[in-house]
């Protein structure tokens, strides 16, 4: 059977759909049981993600009424829920399709489902501890898994790259990548994000999850996007990400609540964006005025669902749990 007479069918076989609907509902039953309320927010956005490292699927807007501005796929559903807990929604959790351009691979597609939920007084840690019991009851016919483990980023960085992510230099970073033989070509010589997100990439990520959950957590300050930052020597973010076989499944906060800080860290991702040359997006005026009403203490985390039954299924691309991937869509 050729390509052109079969690309009508799905990439996931029926009994992987069928176990994606039974993992869901595993989630949902979670949830519930923990007296969590689903909610749905809006997929198109007066806003778009101000990240330099996301980019926004663009759509013309033609509702009556409408001014003559685009409007924007969300690639998370995080500002819309922030405005629910500010009108006091209490713990809340969203199943939902999201956009981002550019990102296709064997564990990326263009459109995805993501898990983001948010816990009203949780904090990073607490929610760390939900997170890694929420993967557990969907992964509980893994048999094979140890038991999860926690590594702050800096002691990451010192077992597997062998410096301290808070103290090095652009030269400490760029010595590390040639010592382990990783390409360093495109990093800009002085940008320690970027040197410090490469070995993140090529010398940790690879390490983390083997046969087991792992948490990083306590991450760099210039690497919060939008977690709280702690005071201290060094000031470090209340952020985390999960791991397993070395897929990242989830990336946490302890949320900011400041609508001044957030402001600035929107005008400098878009400076940011500018200075790569990337397109201008406007940030979201409607969040801040929610964060300066008042948002509640909080920790929200967002898990790619698809992802999560790669890992459960043992599935080694995405086109194997998804019905239909970007290519076929």
């Amino acid at each position: 059977m050729t390509h052109e007479t079969s690309d009508w069918r799905p990439t996931a076989s029926i009994e992987a759909l069928a176990a994606r609907a039974q993992l869901l509902a595993r989630v949902r039953e979670f949830f519930a049981r923990r007296g969590v309320l689903e909610v749905e927010t809006p997929v198109l956005s007066a806003a778009g993600s101000t990240d330099p490292h996301l980019h926004s699927f663009v759509a013309a807007s033609r509702a009556p009424g409408d001014a003559a501005a685009p409007r924007f796929l969300h690639t998370s559903p995080e500002f819309a829920m922030k405005r629910l807990l500010a009108a006091g929604s209490g713990s809340i959790y969203q199943i939902c399709r999201v956009f981002r351009a550019g990102e296709a691979g064997r564990r990326h597609n263009p459109e995805f489902t993501l898990l983001e939920w948010y816990r009203v007084g949780f904090d990073y840690q607490a929610l760390m501890d939900e997170v890694e019991a929420l993967a557990t009851e969907v992964l509980r016919e893994r048999r094979d898994l140890d038991a999860p483990e926690r590594v702050s980023y800096r002691d990451a960085f010192l077992r597997y790259a062998g410096l301290d992510p808070h103290a090095a230099t652009p030269a400490d970073f760029a010595a590390a990548a040639a010592a382990h033989g990783v390409s360093t070509s495109g990093i800009p010589e002085a940008d320690g994000g970027a040197w410090r997100d490469l070995l993140l990439t090529h010398l940790v990520e690879p390490h983390l999850g083997r046969n087991r959950l792992t948490f990083l957590y306590d991450y760099p300050a210039d690497a919060a996007a939008l977690a709280r930052v702690r005071p201290g020597t060094p000031p470090v973010a209340e952020r985390f990400e999960l791991y397993l076989d070395g897929i990242e499944l989830a990336n946490g906060f302890q949320e900011l609540t400041d609508a001044a800080e957030q402001r600035e860290r929107f005008e400098r991702d878009r400076a940011r964006r500018r200075a790569h040359g990337l397109p201008d997006v406007p940030h979201d005026e409607r969040l801040l005025r929610a964060l300066a009403a008042g948002l509640p203490p909080c920790s929200g985390v967002a898990l790619g669902l698809d992802r999560l039954v790669m890992v459960a299924l043992g599935a080694r691309s995405i086109a194997e749990v998804i019905a239909f991937p970007a290519g076929r869509a």
